[in-house]
């Protein structure tokens, strides 16, 4: 039996790692199908402390790894097909054998949500991107025109801050206005960078051939006119998934499926804990995530020597 199982490998799970296993808890960390989460996606972060030249994101989540193992964590490339806090200790399914858990992490994640058109998935990270804040600053995009994709808050957070080095900013929505809340849409409205481009929907990235973003595929939904936008970078802000499907009548979550937080990082199951973005809607940055690994670790701990006392 484990002391501590965390289930995923992105900031919040290795961070996580690191402290339980400083606190000698002997955890044990699952990656699942993608060791090392969404940053691994990122070429350069640029805004993670300690790395004034920027870093690449899958040397980060490898420093990550390579530090909590250090201090006696065990990495298993298993997938957790399944869960059961229904009592204590723990059941844990990964790739069918049975694990069981004193506590548990959950450090999941979040998908970026996709178009689906055709170029989006061969040009990524070779001007597709799902993370102005993470990506926007790239020299690549700077003095460029650029593209964000989305109606939404997250779409308007993605435009105004590109506005600071993309020479325009073309939001593209679906609809003749935005769904977002009053305050963004007035910034967007009033910022001269940004043009938006109403009623229409993106149906192809360009340009595969060149192995770069050179423009994207429009088409008026109204008019069913079609048309080519030159950009040299498009952003898709049109939401994110948790990754919490197999956690569904386990613990609360809210109607998007992200796990609830009680006090500090606990879930609604005492024992079970939470961190990164799969509880977090609003942040989903890797230092917010790898904070949050902290917490949840702490929280653990101090759950299990309690129990002790």
């Amino acid at each position: 039996m484990h002391k501590v199982v965390i289930i995923g490998s992105g900031c919040a799970g290795w961070t996580a790692a690191l402290y339980t296993a400083r606190a000698q808890l002997a955890p044990i960390v699952f990656t699942g199908i993608q060791p090392g989460g969404l940053l691994t996606t990122t070429s350069i972060v640029e805004n993670f402390p300690g790395f004034p030249e920027g870093v690449d994101g899958y040397e980060l989540m490898t420093r990550m790894q390579k530090q909590a193992e250090r201090f006696g964590t065990k990495a298993s490339f298993g997938t957790v097909e399944s869960v059961d806090f229904s009592k204590r200790p723990f059941s844990i399914i990964v790739d069918g054998e049975k694990v069981i858990a004193e506590t548990v992490i959950i450090a999941t994640g979040a998908s970026h949500k996709h178009l689906g058109v055709p170029g989006e998935d061969l040009l990524e990270t070779k001007g597709v991107t799902y993370c102005a804040t993470c990506d926007g600053a790239l020299p690549v995009f700077r003095n460029q025109p650029l593209v964000v994709i989305g109606g939404g808050d997250s779409a308007c957070e993605e435009a105004l801050y590109l506005t600071r080095f993309g020479s325009t900013v073309y939001l593209v929505h679906r609809r003749d206005s935005l769904r977002a809340s009053k305050i963004m849409a007035e910034r967007v409205h009033a910022h001269k960078t940004i043009k938006p481009i109403w009623d229409s929907a993106v149906t192809e990235i360009l340009d595969v051939k060149q192995d770069k973003v050179t423009g994207v595929k429009l088409k008026n939904l109204k008019t069913g006119v079609e048309s080519i936008l030159d950009c040299a970078g498009v952003f898709i802000a049109i939401g994110h998934g948790p990754n919490t499907e197999i956690f569904k009548g386990q613990i609360e979550t809210d109607a998007n499926g992200f796990v609830i937080r009680k006090e500090g990082s606990m879930t609604s199951v005492p024992g079970v804990f939470v961190a990164g973005d799969c509880a977090d809607n609003v942040y989903r940055q890797a230092i917010t995530a790898a904070g949050a690994g902290c917490a949840a670790a702490i929280d653990a701990e101090r759950f299990l020597a309690a129990e002790n006392e």
